[in-house]
């Protein structure tokens, strides 16, 4: 029987009952063991409730598991059992939840502890390797699974295939560009059975609408500054308050609230100026990063900005903001090194020294996004 159909029928078995006329929806169903092999993904911005979504899991699992000796044919394949749960975390998550015991499944609202079916882990081969010490486990949790590189795709799903394990992924799909947030996604998406989408308030202040984005920006002068477009990809230690304009804060926004200055500069006239770069041609690359880090107001991005964010019907005065963040340019070669591979590392080196950009900034976020120059 179709979804349609169950609404259908309870709702006129509510209306036989006296009810008026209501729209009729699901509640929360607990977790089902029996279903074997699933890879579910449970998706959406920061606040949804994802890492929620697992501590619920984890607490039907417990009551699962209190059943009798009958039940056990019917979530066991194997030695695996699938009320057994194990929660993966990368370790560059590890000090998001500093507060909580190290065997914390932490959330928002609280925390499980689960003991020793708790792990960090660095990439797919250490969780390979922690699934084979396991084999009793049935179902195992992977936090934000995109920060792994794309063998994490096919590790879970031989595991599902082969032996009807069950795999959850709590994951943010899309980066605050609005974009599939890596290659990983894109694969987790294409291996999943089942979809979780899950949504959270926009955190504007004048806003109560559905967010489905996470939102990066910075803080300078207690003024809200957006995220440019070419902002490092991957920043570590996000998801806290910060009062440093070198780190960003998140929220989750909605479409109108989330804002993200720059993307056509991106594509109109920094990244040919990494191709004209890439060809050898590196003065007007380096001209126009000058101008960023020492005028401003004389570089083609704030021209670009002021044009498209000013000089219209309905100005955009926040976007503007953007511009007020330290170490554009640094972010600016970055890009086109990191993302575009237009910017040859060596060359990355010099055109740093020559323009007297913070290395140590650079550095950092390279290393956030597995690379370095120095």
């Amino acid at each position: 029987m179709s979804r349609d159909s169950d609404s259908i029928n309870t709702s006129s078995f509510l209306k036989s009952l006296g009810f008026p006329e209501v729209a009729i929806h699901r509640s929360f169903d607990h977790f089902d063991f029996k279903k074997a092999g699933r890879r579910i993904l449970v998706i959406g911005p920061m606040g949804s409730g994802k890492t929620e979504y697992s501590s619920r899991v984890w607490r039907d699992s417990l009551v699962a598991k209190k059943k009798s000796d009958a039940i056990e044919s019917l979530t066991k394949t194997g030695n695996a059992d699938r009320r057994n749960v194990f929660f993966i975390r990368s370790i560059l998550d590890e000090e998001r939840f500093p507060d909580y015991p190290s065997d914390a499944l932490a959330y928002r609202g609280g925390y499980e502890r689960c003991g020793a079916n708790i792990a960090s882990i660095r990439d797919s081969f250490e969780l390979e390797k922690i699934i084979g010490g396991n084999p009793h486990i049935g179902t195992w949790i992977i936090d934000e699974a995109t920060f792994y590189e794309e063998r994490v795709a096919y590790i879970v799903k031989n595991g599902s295939e082969k032996n009807n394990l069950i795999f959850i992924f709590p994951s943010l799909i899309l980066n605050f560009r609005k974009e599939i947030f890596n290659p990983t996604a894109k694969l987790l998406l294409d291996i999943t059975t089942d979809i979780f989408p899950l949504t959270a308030y926009c955190e504007h202040p004048d806003c109560l609408k559905d967010s489905f984005y996470t939102y990066r920006y910075y803080t300078v002068g207690n003024e809200e500054c957006p995220a440019l477009y070419f902002d490092p990809l991957i920043i570590i230690g996000g998801d806290r308050d910060k009062d440093n304009p070198l780190e960003p804060d998140y929220c989750t926004r909605c479409d109108r609230h989330h804002y993200l200055p720059g993307k056509e500069y991106t594509f109109l006239i920094l990244k040919p100026l990494g191709e004209k770069a890439s060809e050898g041609d590196y003065e007007p690359l380096k001209k126009e990063l000058s101008l960023i880090r020492n005028s401003m107001e004389k570089s083609a991005l704030y021209m670009h900005f002021y044009e498209k964010y000013i000089e219209i019907y309905d100005p955009e005065p926040v976007m503007m903001n953007a511009l007020k963040v330290p170490c554009i340019a640094e972010k600016a070669l970055i890009y086109l090194f990191a993302e575009q591979n237009l910017i040859p590392a060596g060359k990355l080196k010099i055109l740093a020294g020559e323009l007297d950009l913070n290395t140590e900034y650079m550095e950092k976020r390279l290393t956030d996004n597995h690379r370095s120059f120095l």
